[in-house]
């Protein structure tokens, strides 16, 4: 006869796993479909301004799809959705709705400039306050990491969001909507990610194991 399991406690068995490749798709997909689908759709020819806007505006809709998507797998997959992704795909399906209605790509293309300002911005405020505000915009990530690792986390994430939403603006308004997404798929991406990694040897110091804090910090990169 067999003898009878202990009851599960009830947060371990709503506990979902981590899943890095599942974090990256639900960061970086909705942006891979977009510059997927306005390649596929972009005229050959380079002065055709009504082809370009057409393909943009073809983009855009599968981005705004490819958003809501990716928030359905966050939810189903890691049984949760972050106060930042909320607040990045709320923007994505307003400057996108922006885009289509007017057929201007420069609606889009501001998009992660009113991202990153609008965190960087949240951040900078919470610092005044006391208060690391990217760990309410994060909820469970970097368990382990003390009061004073979360406030030079919270201070540096706020300067670098500060810095990307300039440099978005600069291009948007220096070189073409071709090169503006190369830049914002390839240049922005490594950037986040080398700036996400760097952080690593700070975390380290305030409470986070190496593994965990490895984990964390490639499941939860700065993404708009």
């Amino acid at each position: 006869m067999e003898s009878p399991k202990a009851p599960q406690d009830s947060a371990t068995t709503a506990e979902k796993p981590k899943s890095s490749w599942i974090n990256l798709v639900v960061d970086f997909g909705p942006l891979l479909v977009f510059f997927l689908t306005y390649r596929h759709f972009s005229p050959e020819e380079s002065g055709d301004a009504i082809g370009t806007v057409s393909a943009v505006i073809k983009g855009t809709i599968a981005f705004m799809g490819a958003t809501v998507v990716a928030l359905g797998v966050s939810k189903w997959r890691l049984g949760k959705v972050s106060p930042m992704l909320w607040l990045t795909t709320t923007l994505i399906l307003g400057f996108g709705t922006l885009t289509v209605i007017f057929r201007e790509a420069i609606w889009i293309q501001l998009k992660p400039t009113a991202v990153y300002l609008m965190f960087s911005v949240v951040l900078f405020i919470g610092l005044m306050k006391g208060k690391p505000m990217l760990k309410y915009l994060l909820q469970s990530a970097f368990e382990g990491l003390n009061e004073e690792g979360w406030i030079k986390l919270s201070r540096n994430w706020a300067w670098f969001f500060l810095v990307l939403a300039i440099a978005n603006t600069a291009l948007v308004y220096t070189v073409s909507f071709d090169a503006w997404l190369q830049a914002k798929l390839w240049g922005f991406t490594v950037a986040s990610f080398l700036f996400t990694f760097s952080q690593l040897p700070m975390v380290l110091k305030h409470g986070m194991g190496e593994t965990e804090a490895r984990e964390d910090l490639l499941d939860n990169p700065p993404h708009d």
